[in-house]
C-alpha cells in the first residue's frame, strides 16, 4: 500500500492553513506539520520530514525566499517546495525558482489544482508550464542579484541538447518537442534529463531560467504555441 504524501503548510494566516489542511486531507494526503513563519518551516522540515513544503512568501521574521533557500541545500532526500503568494509574477517567486523551487501557486488556487499540484511535484515533475516561467524570468532575470547561483556554461551540452534547451524554454512539450525535432517522445525525455544532470537542475523550471539567463534564449523571443497550463506537468 503506497504511503500517504506528507505535506508542511508554512503560512502566517491561519484561515490559509486552515483551508488548505482540510482540502489536502480530503483528499488523502497529510498535513504532518505547520509554521507560522520561515524559521519554524526549517525547523519543522528537518523534524517531520516532508514530502513537500506549501511556503507562503511573506511571512514576518524568516521570510518564505529565505527558508526555501536553507530548505533546498542539495542533500539527499529534500522535500519540493511550492511557492504560495497573493501575486502573480511576484518578484520574490522567481528569485524562489531560482533557488530551487518547484513552482508557485496562487493563494486563491481551487482545490482540485492545490491537490495536483502537490502530487505533480512529489513525482518530480515542476509545477509550472514554461510559459509561467517565461513571464518572471523577462520581468526579473536580469534585477535580481540573487540569481547568479543558477547561471550555468552550457559548453557540456551537445548541440542538439541545445537546440532541445532553447525550444523548451520557448514553452514547447515533450510531445510538441518531439513533433518539432522528429524524434521520439521517449528520445526527448532522455535529451531533457541529460540537460537537467549536466547543468545541475532540479527541473524544467530552472532549465528555462538557465536558458534565459545564459543567453541561450532572448526575452524578446516569440513564444511558440503550448499547451494549457495547469498546474501540471511542467
Amino acid at each position: 500500500m503506497t504511503e500517504p504524501l506528507r505535506v508542511l503548510l508554512a503560512d502566517d494566516q491561519t484561515l490559509v492553513r486552515t483551508g488548505f489542511r482540510l482540502i489536502l486531507g480530503a483528499d488523502g494526503i497529510d498535513v504532518v506539520a505547520e509554521a507560522v513563519n520561515g524559521a519554524e518551516a526549517v525547523e519543522a522540515v528537518r523534524r517531520t520530514r516532508p514530502d513537500v513544503v506549501l511556503m507562503d512568501v511573506r511571512m514576518p521574521g524568516t521570510d518564505g525566499l529565505e527558508a526555501t533557500r536553507r530548505i533546498l541545500t542539495g542533500a539527499p532526500g529534500e522535500p519540493r517546495v511550492i511557492i504560495l503568494t497573493t501575486f502573480d509574477l511576484d518578484r520574490y517567486v522567481y528569485a524562489a525558482l531560482s533557488a530551487g523551487a518547484s513552482g508557485f501557486l496562487l493563494k486563491d488556487v481551487t482545490p482540485e489544482h492545490l491537490t495536483a499540484a502537490v502530487r505533480t511535484v512529489r513525482t518530480g515533475d515542476a509545477l509550472l508550464a514554461p510559459a509561467i516561467t517565461r513571464r518572471l524570468v523577462r520581468r526579473f532575470a536580469q534585477r535580481d542579484g540573487d540569481t547568479a547561483a543558477l547561471h550555468r556554461d552550457l559548453a557540456s551540452l551537445t548541440p542538439r541538447e541545445l537546440e532541445v534547451l532553447g525550444l523548451l524554454a520557448r514553452g514547447l512539450s515533450n510531445a510538441e518537442l518531439a513533433t518539432r525535432l522528429h524524434l521520439a517522445e521517449a528520445t526527448v525525455k532522455t535529451h531533457v534529463a541529460r540537460i537537467l544532470a549536466k547543468l545541475g537542475l532540479r527541473d524544467r523550471v530552472q532549465a528555462v531560467i538557465v536558458a534565459y539567463e545564459t543567453g541561450l534564449v532572448s526575452a524578446g523571443a516569440r513564444e511558440a504555441p503550448s499547451s494549457p497550463q495547469a498546474p501540471p506537468p511542467g
